[in-house]
């Protein structure tokens, strides 16, 4: 992966159902209009094969890995276009009764490269009768993963880890090159952090961003912020949707990234230190 190289990303901007055949065809849709378009990496959103409003709904439609029609058609369309894909996130049936939110890299030909299960759990009162509680029926994941691929090294994360800032450092001083962040923020914290976060994990790690993003009304009644960026390592943004469906695209040159981090060496900077407690 010469870090002098530019590649075409795209992010698709969509607006889960309840129906994952119906997210299959509008996610192939998507990627086949990518690649018309040049694209040579795809990234969808958290939840891209439905996304539910509570748990009965959860558990009612999450099937095992080997059988998720978001999975297997994505696939096939990754091995006819030639291109990476990431596929932010899918809801699927884990081990002891529990539901896994897990990330996946699939190669050009289909295969899957990396897969990455949501660390970090979406466990709060909104207000206005908005509450999560993805702990009770999301088993978390123990490691964050980093991709080895061809165009980049891509760390791998979900949606609520980007308010954890340990994770993002962690992956860049693994070796990322470009943090991707698919997501399903709610819609006030995505207008009051969603865009402050991003810009400020690529500062602190100089990699680019790329978040893609679920967005508008559900057909379970949820309401996403949209918004999808790219960002590059010096905390610029590329480009950004707004709140319709829709596809963004943008050049991801790596050279950037030696740059920004020559001028902020911040990680080659990191010290160990203790918490001193002091008062009167």
């Amino acid at each position: 992966m010469p870090m002098d190289s530019t590649w075409r990303a795209a992010l698709l901007q969509i607006t889960s159902g309840l129906d994952p055949q119906r997210s299959a065809d509008d996610i192939v849709a998507g990627m086949q209009e990518a690649c018309a378009q040049g694209a040579e990496f795809i990234s969808t959103p958290e939840m891209s094969n439905f996304l539910p409003a509570n748990r009965r709904e959860a558990i009612s439609r999450a099937v095992e890995e080997s059988d998720d029609r978001v999975l297997a058609a994505a696939r096939e369309a990754a091995a006819r276009c030639g291109c990476w894909v990431h596929i932010g996130s899918l809801c699927l049936k884990g081990a002891g009764g529990k539901l896994l939110n897990r990330g996946f890299i699939l190669t050009p030909s289909g295969d899957i490269a990396a897969r990455y299960d949501k660390i970090h759990m979406f466990d709060v009162e909104l207000g206005n009768g908005e509450s999560y509680r993805e702990s009770a029926l999301y088993a978390p994941g123990s490691a964050a993963t980093l991709a080895e691929t061809p165009l980049a090294k891509l760390g791998m994360t979900i949606c609520y880890d980007l308010r954890f800032p340990q994770v993002y450092e962690q992956l860049a001083l693994a070796g990322a090159d470009v943090l991707l962040v698919p997501a399903a923020f709610t819609q006030p914290t995505g207008q009051a952090h969603w865009e402050t976060l991003l810009r400020a994990r690529a500062i602190e790690t100089g990699c680019f961003v790329l978040a893609a993003g679920q967005t508008g009304t559900h057909e379970s009644g949820r309401k996403t912020h949209g918004h999808s960026m790219a960002i590059d390592p010096w905390g610029r943004v590329i480009d950004a949707l707004e709140r319709t469906p829709g596809i963004l695209y943008c050049n991801i040159e790596m050279k950037h990234i030696a740059s920004a981090r020559s001028k902020i060496p911040a990680l080659a900077h990191r010290k160990p230190f203790d918490v001193t407690t002091m008062g009167l």
